[in-house]
């Protein structure tokens, strides 16, 4: 198949023009990485890796642009680029080259998961499902919940500004639940409870 033209329509960005009037977008680095030129002539394998050169290239832009917007795990990005249309196969090869050069890590990412909400007072089992619904393998998980920092005031705190009253069983149910709802087990619900002489009912 003959290359009919190469025009740049952006910065990085070109479209490397066919003689059957197809068209394939591509970057800077993926036609002067095949030296591609106008006139030249690419055969079957050529052209298939052009094509899949260029997908790859792009998606990984396009992977780089949504890490610079916010931090995310591997799965959340391939969900991403997917949901973008771009391949599953090209998606997952995308993020695997991003893993490899240390630009996405899932454990940096689960760590940071876990003090940010450790920090905002919430229990282990919230962080156990925060780190499942962004896609953290579960062998990251105990790890992670390890390192993440224990701080008995952010329960305290809570207690002290929902418990007006410790021999009021109603009202220590009702902090109790919001307390599990927030990830705490009910052992550490307890081991709070008693530090303002509450009347804690399993």
């Amino acid at each position: 198949m003959l290359i009919t033209a190469i025009k740049q329509t952006s910065p990085g960005r070109l479209t490397v023009c066919l003689e059957d009037g197809s068209e394939i977008k591509s970057t800077l680095g993926v036609v002067t990485g095949l030296r591609l030129y106008s006139g030249r002539e690419l055969d079957g394998d050529e052209l298939t890796r052009l094509g899949t050169d260029s997908r790859r290239a792009l998606a990984r832009e396009k992977a780089l642009e949504y890490l610079s917007r916010r931090a995310m795990s591997c799965r959340e990005l391939e969900k991403k680029l997917c949901g973008k249309g771009i391949d599953e196969e090209d998606a997952a090869h995308c993020v695997a080259w991003l893993s490899e050069r240390g630009l996405i890590d899932d454990g940096s990412y689960a760590s940071a998961v876990a003090r940010h909400y450790s920090a905002k007072g919430y229990g282990p089992g919230r962080i156990r499902s925060e780190l499942q619904r962004r896609g953290i393998d579960r062998e990251l998980w105990e790890g992670v919940l390890e390192s993440a920092p224990q701080d008995d005031s952010k329960i305290d705190k809570f207690i002290a500004s929902r418990l007006s009253d410790p021999s009021d069983r109603d009202q220590v149910r009702r902090v109790s639940a919001a307390l599990f709802r927030r990830g705490y087990s009910w052992e550490a619900i307890r081991e709070a409870l008693n530090r303002f002489s509450a009347d804690f009912e399993d």
